[in-house]
């Protein structure tokens, strides 16, 4: 059975979203950031970087949300959750769900990650100060040039829409106004009333 260690109000919920939408056999995992359980040996043991989302699985230990998505949709192909069959189609999703983590994620982490780049706190505050900037300009080329609709990818829903959900879930915190963008801002309503979402955050405790 796989076992899903996550924490609430992180990049985690995408792959929880993922694997109701699949309708996969799992056990959810709470990672306490609150009493730093993920800096603690127990969970060093199982993903080294000390951050979720982490997968396990009968073949070891899966890390990084672009390896965990297409790991879940090509396990429980019967989900639909991605075009296995179309090795082109099956690229461009994996270009939209990698620049949400190398780009986007790491543009909205200046705001509350500043140490990982400096040590000046002076510096430090700059990167938040710039932060609704960036994220801002991340999703403008979202919205304007790489979201297809109704789905991000499309017609067809994919895993690519729960990762877009949980990071657009942190534009207000950001400093964006979600309303600068019309579709996202749809596309994050209409995620929110899906029965898969709604049972992943409960069990987050959102």
């Amino acid at each position: 059975m796989l076992t899903l260690f996550h924490a609430p109000k992180t990049c985690a919920l995408a792959s929880h979203i993922a694997l109701e939408e699949a309708g996969a056999t799992y056990e959810g995992r709470l990672v306490d950031f609150g009493s730093a359980e993920q800096t603690k040996p127990e969970y060093l043991a199982i993903n080294p970087k000390g951050r979720v989302p982490a997968l396990v699985t009968d073949r070891g230990v899966l890390t990084e949300t672009p390896a965990i998505l297409p790991f879940i949709a090509q396990t429980h192909a019967a989900a639909q959750l991605a075009p296995l069959d179309d090795p082109f189609a099956f690229a461009e999703l994996l270009a939209f769900a990698t620049y949400l983590c190398s780009t986007v994620h790491v543009a909205h982490a200046h705001r509350v990650r500043g140490y990982r780049w400096a040590d000046d706190p002076a510096a430090i505050e700059a990167m938040k100060t710039k932060v609704p900037e960036t994220v801002g300009a991340c999703f403008a080329l979202i919205e304007q040039k790489m979201f297809r609709g109704p789905w991000a990818m499309g017609e067809r829903y994919t895993i690519a829409d729960p990762y877009l959900f949980t990071i657009a879930s942190w534009l207000e915190g950001d400093g964006v106004d979600p309303a600068a963008f019309p579709q996202v801002f749809d596309h994050r309503r209409r995620m929110a009333e899906r029965p898969a979402v709604r049972r992943a955050l409960a069990m987050e405790g959102a």
